[in-house]
Order: C-alpha cells, then structure tokens, then sequence
C-alpha cells in the first residue's frame, strides 16, 4: 500500500481517495490463486433486491488476501450487469475494486485518453486513475469476449486466477 499525494487541484479530481495500490500491485491480486469451494456455485445465485439480482461471495486468495466477487443484474434489462472483483483493503472495511465487467447498458468515457465508447467493457483499476483521484476502475477497455452475464462471469472467473475445485467444470448452468 502506497499513499499517494493529495492532488485535489486536477481537473479530473472529484474528491476521491488517493492512490492506495500500484499497477504492481494490482496485477499481483488479480494474478492471486483464488480458490473456489465446491459449493461456488450455488453460493453464487443471485437474489431479487429492489429491481435488481445480485449476490456477493467473500473468499480468501493464496497468498491470504481477502477477496469479494460481487453480482449484479437489472431485472428490466439483461444487458445491464456488471461482474466485480474487489479486494478487502488491509485494517479497514473498504473494498477496492480490481476488475469489473459491465454490460452493454451505458456509455463509457476513459477520462485522461478522452475516449468514449458504448460496448461491453471491462473496467481495470489503474494507479494513474487513483492519482487523479478518480474511482480507482474508471479505465476500462471495449470487449467482444462476452455478450451476456454468464459470458462476463466466465472472462471474470478466466482472467483472475480462480481455480475450480477438483471433479468440477467452469461451466456455469
């Protein structure tokens, strides 16, 4: 953990927290083996909560750091969702957001690069975006890697290190 300095005078800035984690690591905690217990899968069945499903799993990675795997999807339009990745920071209750995977619902625009797109797109936390004091996922890239929420759950399980327990498939239902 690195504190940052308070640039609270950049443009971009909007009062957020300053930097907390490098790119290293980040990628580091995306790269942790992240075990999943035999019982993932149902333990990971989205509920109804005021107009939409969502469902959140907390686990532990290899290397001891504290994972939440967070599920979300709008009841009235099924390409409203997004997959996250957060980890717990260490002495504190905040969770700091690794990856999330969205849904074609919304327009994105990536700030400091002045681009814009309307696609699926994964959001990946950044040190330069903290350093802004922006929300740490604001970067994120356009993808043709899913096109549904099953689709965004299998990149997220892929591109994060989970591993399925023995005798099971990633195959979701």
């Amino acid at each position: 953990l690195h504190p940052a300095p308070d640039d609270r005078k950049h443009p971009l800035t909007r009062g957020a927290v300053a930097a907390t984690y490098s790119d290293n690591e980040i990628a580091a905690l995306v790269g942790e083996r992240k075990p999943l217990q035999q019982d993932w899968r149902s333990r990971l069945r989205l509920r109804p909560k005021q107009g939409h499903d969502e469902r959140d799993l907390d686990f532990t990675g290899d290397d001891g750091s504290e994972f939440r795997l967070i599920l979300r999807r709008s009841m009235v339009n099924s390409l409203d969702f997004s997959v996250i990745l957060a980890t717990r920071v260490p002495q504190s209750n905040r969770l700091f957001r690794l990856r999330r995977y969205n849904g074609l619902s919304h327009e994105h625009t990536n700030q400091i690069e002045e681009e814009r797109f309307y696609d699926f797109h994964i959001h990946m936390a950044t040190q330069r975006y903290q350093e802004i004091g922006a929300r740490e996922d604001a970067y994120a890239e356009p993808t043709a890697r899913y096109s549904d929420f099953t689709g965004a759950l299998e990149c997220m399980l892929a591109d994060a290190a989970f591993v399925s327990p023995p005798d099971d498939q990633l195959s979701l239902w």
